[in-house]
Formats: C-alpha cells, structure tokens, sequence
C-alpha cells in the first residue's frame, strides 16, 4: 500500500510538470484507455480475424449485430490500431464491420501516435481500411487535434486522409480549417487543402 502511495504520488508530481500541450495528451490517451479497458471488461472480445468470429448467424441474415467489438491489428509483434465500438454489425461475409460510437488508436513503433473518437466507423478486412465518419475527432502526438467529416486511415505506411469540414487546432498556437487534410505516413506532418485559412497567435512573454 506504501509503495502504491509512493508511485502514486511521484506520478502526479511528475505530470504537474508537463506544459499544456503534453497534459492535454496525456489526458487523451488515458480517456481512450480507460474506455478500452472497460469495453474489454464489459463486452465480449472480438479481434483480428472475422472468420474466427463465434456468431449465430444463418444463411437469410444480411448482417450480425453485436454490442461492445474491438477489433485490433498486429503482426510481427507490432501493433497497428485497436478499434472499438459500442455497438455494431458484421456484413453477411464477415469481411466488413460497421461500428458506432467509436473510440481508438492509431500506433507507430508499438506506441500511441493517433487518438480519435467518432461517431461511426467501417473496418473492411480484406481492404485493412478504416473509414471514420460523422464527428470524427482526433489528437495526434504532438498535441494537434483536428476535426473533420470523414477520415480514411489505409495503413501505417500510408497517408492518412480527412475530408470535410476540417478544423486543426494546436494550443493557443495556431488554427487552421480546410476541405482536406493528408497526414503523413508516421503521422508527423500534414498538409491542407481546398479552401483554406489558418491563423497563428504568438506567444505572450
């Protein structure tokens, strides 16, 4: 118990040491960790390969629905992304899954590079695509977050693509908005496109 005090205590005194930026992060992962957690306590577990999804299903069906799914990908010892859904269905092949109420992450060398929530999502496994849509929510690393309609993640090593409606915030440092946004590939940089206007505040000495 002492020694839970302990780390404790040097835990929050450590991160009383953070800046803004790197507490609002922090604060992030640990929202979308904590509800990872409890989804994996609370719902059935469904990961990787849809095919070795135990479901009752029959030949009629269009779909299966299922309630709390996490989907997650990882080869070679490396994690790609976790996905869960609060609700969600399963296309009669099982290859593409539909979720609601979204919550995940992205992954870059086994750590965290990109959190987001949305209010829907589609997983196709044949594809590895994952489409986000409606209320899309993101926080990448280095404390951007950005805002957008529609996001399409189509792998690690690929661009990353967010449509409609995008708005990037970073602090009190800068806002930009746009019709498009490409994050790179690492998800360390992005460029913005269409219609854009971004606006940059110095920092007050």
């Amino acid at each position: 118990m002492k020694l839970f005090k302990r780390v404790f205590k040097k835990s929050i005194d450590k991160f009383s040491k953070f800046n803004k930026r790197r507490k609002a992060y922090v604060i992030a992962i640990l929202f979308v960790a904590f509800g990872m957690l409890w989804a994996f306590i609370s719902a059935g577990i469904i990961t990787g390969n849809f095919n070795r999804a135990q479901l009752n299903n029959t030949q009629d069906q269009q779909k299966v629905d299922a309630n709390g799914i996490i989907i997650t990908e990882t080869k070679e010892g490396k994690k790609y992304f976790e996905i869960y859904g609060e609700i969600g269905h399963y296309s009669n092949d099982h290859s593409v899954a539909t979720l609601y109420n979204v919550i995940g992450n992205f992954y870059q060398n086994n750590e965290v590079s990109m959190s987001f929530q949305s209010s829907k999502g589609t997983y196709d496994e044949k594809t590895g695509i994952i489409t986000l849509f409606d209320n899309t929510y993101i926080v990448l690393k280095d404390g951007i977050s950005l805002e957008t309609d529609k996001l399409t993640w189509y792998g690690s090593d690929k661009e990353t693509v967010a449509e409609g409606h995008v708005i990037i915030r970073k602090d009190k440092e800068m806002k930009s908005t746009a019709d498009k946004c490409i994050i790179g590939a690492g998800y360390q940089n992005f460029k913005i496109l269409g219609t854009t206007q971004t606006k940059i505040w110095g920092h007050k000495k």
